[in-house]
């Protein structure tokens, strides 16, 4: 048997390539690296939100009521990090912002303050900033807070009573908590928003769950006097937001809606259930550059699948659109919290209680940093007039990329209903017709027939290849066409 070995190893460099060895297919560990922290057995990490604060210190909120502080968050080893009870009582801490010394923190009744006055680590000082919602008790009535906006305001997002209905004032809505402590009414029609936040060019998103009048789970804009969906948050509508947009209707789809309610907000990427995930979470984007090839594009968790996906942006006829990418998976547990420090460092943390999450534990607290190579992947789609521009992070073999073949495409929508969530309805199967490629081999030009208006375009390019020869790492990608660009 040894010599045969022997034998076959001499002969190999003689046989055709297609029989040897092949180098292992990239993986997503090749690129991104995740270091889970390990807490003290006293402490019950479910992360709802998690803060930077000064000299390189996090704040992590829990859904248990508590805030710690952890130190060496960043040093090589996360076993280093050390961990200190800076506040304790609160309820379902969803949102942390650091300003002036003092730390924010939404909580299910209200945005409070809290400062250590004293300097022991302990926070001493205890303010209620806002409380203009209510609660009813209800187990889903869950409040998220963003970071201050350029003009000091909060953005609060509160979840449905029950996940139906809005029992208490506010519930479905989005309010402004401004730097002098008062609210102001937003946005109407939200149902069960994951995460709050602002986008590179400053526009506020929050993320919404599948369900009743959400066909699927979808990351929408959140533009002042916006409506949603959800007719019963109608009620608490405040004349000072102008005219009352219209009631829903239900059995419809997205496109007819927008026509018939001017006020109507559609979502600009729409996270197609159970492919990308079940329940999307917290997002935050990059600015450093160091956490690889996607600066400003968002990075946007998912807490029962274990993931962390990707979305580009972009304004097409005055209308938010973009598109969908599977990005990492492999989380411990269930995301909920997450922040992106400025050196391109992204923490992650949740927890699994009430909704089961593909991690398996029952809550976690994660790094991801980028390992300084570059994955080949579509780094984003834009529409056009005649289909899609897809730019890749690293130049295409030319072959595969021209050749339409290697170019899959599915589109559909959902029934806009208040119904529970909804199948993919109306399919289309467009075609790629012709696929050119720029001088610098990073873009690929599609002409696709036909494109619709109002629906979700899957494309698939297992079979383009880089110029080394490497397959696409996440061959596809989710883009939601509001608009068709106009030519």
């Amino acid at each position: 048997m040894k010599s045969f070995a022997f034998a076959l190893a001499a002969l190999l460099p003689l046989v055709p390539g297609a029989l040897r060895a092949q180098s292992p297919a990239p993986q997503e560990s090749d690129y991104y690296k995740i270091e889970p922290f390990s807490f003290p057995t006293d402490i019950v990490a479910e992360v709802g939100a998690i803060e930077l604060l000064p000299e390189h210190t996090l704040a992590v909120g829990t859904r248990r009521g508590d805030v710690y502080i952890v130190d060496n968050a960043f040093t090589p080893d996360p076993a280093n990090a050390k961990y200190k009870l800076f506040a304790s009582g609160l309820h379902e801490v969803l949102g942390l912002a650091y300003k002036d010394g003092w730390l924010y923190v939404t909580q299910r009744p209200e945005v409070s303050r809290l400062k250590d006055k004293d300097g022991d680590g302990r926070a001493d000082i205890f303010e209620t900033v806002n409380a203009d919602w209510n609660i009813t008790g209800d187990y889903h009535e869950y409040a998220f807070g963003s970071r201050f906006d350029p003009k000091g305001n909060l953005w609060v997002t509160l979840c449905l009573t029950g996940s139906f209905h809005s029992n208490a004032p506010y519930r479905g809505w989005c309010l402004r908590i401004t730097p002098d402590g008062k609210s102001i009414p937003t946005a109407a029609g939200l149902r069960s928003p994951g995460g709050v936040g602002f986008s590179p060019d400053g526009t506020a998103y929050y993320d919404d769950n599948q369900g009743v009048w959400n066909g699927s789970s979808s990351l929408k804009p959140l533009l002042v006097g916006s409506f949603h969906g959800h007719p019963e948050t109608l009620k608490w509508w405040d004349n000072a937001m102008g005219e009352k947009p219209l009631e829903s209707v239900t059995g419809t789809r997205i496109t007819q809606e927008r026509e018939r309610n001017p006020k109507f907000a559609p979502p600009a990427v729409i996270l197609p259930h159970a492919k990308v995930g079940n329940s999307p979470t917290a997002w935050d984007w990059d600015e450093s550059g160091k956490f690889g090839p996607f600066t400003k594009q968002l990075f946007i968790t998912d807490q029962s699948f274990s993931v962390v996906n990707r979305v580009t942006l972009e304004t097409v006829n005055g209308v938010k659109q973009g598109c969908v990418f599977p990005f990492l998976k492999g989380l411990q547990s269930g995301p909920i919290g997450v922040r992106m420090s400025p050196d391109g460092v992204l923490f992650v943390g949740g927890s699994d209680r009430g909704w089961g999450a593909r991690g398996g534990k029952p809550f976690d607290l994660e790094r991801i940093t980028w390992t300084g190579k570059v994955p080949f992947e579509m780094h984003e789609i834009k529409a056009t007039p005649e289909g899609f521009e897809v730019k890749f992070t690293q130049p295409v073999d030319t072959t595969t990329a021209k050749d339409a073949n290697n170019y899959k495409m599915r589109a559909w929508t959902y029934i806009w209903q208040s119904s529970y969530g909804s199948p993919e309805v109306d399919e289309v199967l467009p075609k790629v017709e012709v696929a050119s490629v720029s001088e610098d081999g990073t873009t690929v030009k599609l002409k696709v027939t036909p494109l619709t208006k109002g629906h979700v375009h899957q494309l698939d390019v297992p079979g383009v290849k880089s110029k080394d020869g490497a397959p696409v790492l996440h061959p596809v990608g989710y883009y939601t066409l509001n608009e068709i660009p106009k030519s």
